[in-house]
């Protein structure tokens, strides 16, 4: 699949999705995204860097949410054309989605509008590539009945994302048989690191989450065998705006991106075992 000037693939060469959950502001997005691509261009990794312009699935209605559409992609303009790198957003259902389009390089779906027919629907009439969560509540076979989706709207620039399914409550656990059985999708499979290890809701106004285990479950599925890893990070996650418990720190990426690049170069030396 050819994604903002290079090719994807679940037996090409990792690629990086990665920056701060939402836009907070000018100054943090270019620092982050003039960082990850230093990171990215030293390592070889392509990179498309993530923020959103309204995170509309707050645990709480007094979250911070983002700028709104209009300042956003202003900021994720800028962030393109000053940095030069490609940019993904999330769209929502009341998103005018060429509008959006004509700013960024890649959409995506949030997990929990998953199988919101209508709303794929949009999404695919776009014509732009998409990064598709898999809802928390749904099977990794179940997606290709969403791919299937996107392919009747013409659309088959289409990426299947994990980011943990919910067992119990506040508690989410990344099966890793998911990323083969997504494969079968015919589409590139991303792992998304840090959500798979958010706890939804689990500090009662806001999400906690567990960033110590980020490495432990990115090794692990890059290891399984993906096209790409998703990843939010922050300068100090401290004090993010959205979803700071799980994210990965920016001054610890590059540790981290070196060792998924050196384990996704010897799965990728030979063929996947069950032959997907």
């Amino acid at each position: 699949m050819r994604l903002a000037g290079f090719e994807i693939g679940n037996r090409l060469p990792l690629f990086v999705i990665a920056g701060p959950c939402v836009v907070e502001s000018r100054e943090l997005c270019l620092e982050v995204a003039e960082a990850m691509k230093a990171i990215t261009t030293k390592l070889g990794v392509p990179y498309v860097f993530k923020a959103s312009f309204d995170k509309a699935n707050r645990t709480s209605g007094t979250a911070f949410r983002g700028p709104g559409m209009e300042q956003g992609l202003a900021v994720l303009e800028e962030v393109r054309t000053r940095v030069g790198v490609p940019v993904l957003t999330d769209v929502h259902e009341d998103t005018p989605m060429d509008e959006v389009a004509s700013v960024v390089d890649v959409l995506q779906t949030p997990a929990f509008l998953v199988r919101q027919t209508g709303f794929i629907q949009k999404v695919a009439r776009a014509g732009k590539p998409v990064n598709v969560k898999k809802g928390q509540f749904l099977a990794p076979w179940d997606m290709k009945n969403v791919v299937e989706k996107f392919r009747a709207e013409g659309n088959s620039q289409v990426m299947v994302c994990e980011r943990g399914v919910s067992f119990g409550y506040n508690t989410l656990v990344s099966d890793m048989r998911s990323l083969a059985i997504m494969r079968e999708t015919k589409c590139p499979v991303v792992f998304d690191a840090t959500h798979s290890v958010q706890q939804p809701g689990g500090q009662g106004t806001s999400s906690g989450g567990q960033s110590q285990f980020v490495p432990v479950l990115a090794r692990a599925a890059v290891a399984s065998g993906v096209a790409g890893v998703f990843m939010e990070t922050h300068p100090d996650p401290s004090v993010a705006l959205s979803d700071g418990p799980n994210m990965w720190p920016l001054g610890r990426m590059e540790e981290l991106l070196g060792a998924l690049v050196e384990i996704d170069r010897v799965v990728k030396s030979r063929p996947y075992a069950e032959g997907l």
